[in-house]
Parts: structure tokens; sequence; C-alpha cells
């Protein structure tokens, strides 16, 4: 499922446009993506959480050409699925 298809999904069940569907994934990125930037992990209830974290600089290898090169440090992002989220998938 692609973010249309999440869209057109969401927009089925919640009676809105696909439009309004939209905005609000958009908007949720947003907020999301900004908590993360701040170094705040987000946290939905049954859903999961997602928490940033720090990545060293490190060599890797260019795996056209195998030569070294320096992977800069970043921030990168964990996600933990929430226990209600790993129960409705396993039917539970």
């Amino acid at each position: 499922m692609n973010k249309n298809d999440l869209a057109k999904e969401i927009a089925g069940r919640m009676s809105v446009t696909a439009t309004q569907a939209q905005r609000f994934i958009d908007t949720m990125d947003e907020v999301i993506t900004e908590s993360l930037k701040c170094n705040e992990p987000v946290l939905i209830q049954n859903f999961g959480h997602y928490v940033p974290w720090k990545q060293a600089k490190r060599m890797g290898r260019n795996p056209r050409t195998g030569q070294e090169c320096i992977i800069r440090e970043r921030i990168s992002v964990k996600f933990k699925p929430g226990k209600g989220l790993i129960d409705k998938i396993n039917g539970e």
C-alpha cells in the first residue's frame, strides 16, 4: 500500500475526500518529523513507538566500485510496534 492508496482507504472509511485524507497524512507526517527532529520520541498508543537515535560516523564501501568512504553521523529512526498492533495483526 502506498500513500495514495492509504489516502483513498482513509477517505472511504471516514467519508471525506481523498484530498482531505491526503492532507491529514501529510500533517501527521510533519508533526512526527518535527518531534523526531527535536529528539522527542513519538508514542501512538496501541500502534507503535518512533524513537530517534544517533548513528555514529563509520567506514562504508561503495557497492559499485568497492571504494571505501566515510559515512557521516546522522539521526535515524527506530520503530517498535505496540502490543495492540501486534495483537491485531495476529488476530488476537
